[in-house]
């Protein structure tokens, strides 16, 4: 087994901790974190190693980022991908990933997670359990699925977007894919029907933005 490193000590980093030792691929050499509050309460067993800035790593290291806060996980990977450290992709061994379809490095894939034909997924990607992605979509860098997010076919998700449990994405078409733009928030449960446009946060059924006249309208 390889030697391993987790960044984050939270609920996630406890759960991602749980796949990394059901896959057995990997040995967990440490934790890190700005506080040891969490660690405790999760009650790891490799040891606390203190706020990853102030340790020596190597670049034979390997580094998981088990942060769901997408903003914070990609300050942490810049960081640390300029000390030339490792990135391995963490897939638990119940998920489906198609041989024609790529995940770029630092990703993290829960249980029951399925990627199906000719999807194309950037850097830092986590999709939480029972999530999936269809055919022929495009997903950026640093975007977060919630659990039981459905993304459809021809979508295309740019750069630094969450969203939420349980959205659904419909589909788009092979000449016109229905895109959410770059920053963009999904919140849990919408369903999104036409594109969204860089930076918004978007709710409900169909999706629209979230504004104090909206909310009022769907109350």
């Amino acid at each position: 087994m390889k030697d391993l490193y987790i960044i984050g000590t939270s609920g996630f980093a406890s759960e991602v901790t749980e796949y990394i030792l059901d896959n057995n691929d990997y040995k967990i050499n440490g934790y890190f974190d700005i506080n040891k509050i969490e660690y405790d309460k999760y009650k790891y067993v490799a040891p606390f190693l203190g706020n990853e800035r102030e340790f020596n790593f190597t670049s034979n290291d390997n580094v998981v980022i088990a942060i769901a806060d997408y903003k914070l996980r990609n300050k942490v990977y810049l960081e640390l991908k300029n000390k030339g450290v490792n990135f391995p992709n963490i897939f638990h061994k119940s998920c489906f990933i198609s041989i024609s379809s790529s995940i770029d490095e630092s990703s993290i894939l829960c249980p029951f997670v399925t990627i199906t034909s000719n999807a194309n997924i950037g850097k830092n990607f986590q999709a939480n359990i029972y999530s999936y992605v269809a055919h022929d979509c495009i997903i950026g860098d640093n975007v977060t699925f919630a659990p039981s997010v459905k993304c459809n076919g021809n979508v295309v998700i740019e750069d630094n977007v969450y969203i939420g449990t349980g959205v659904i994405i419909h589909q788009g078409k092979a000449n016109k894919p229905l895109k959410i733009g770059k920053g963009a928030v999904i919140a849990a449960g919408a369903v999104v029907t036409k594109s969204v446009a860089e930076g918004k946060v978007m709710f409900g059924n169909p999706a629209v933005e979230f504004t104090k006249e909206n909310i009022k309208r769907r109350s």
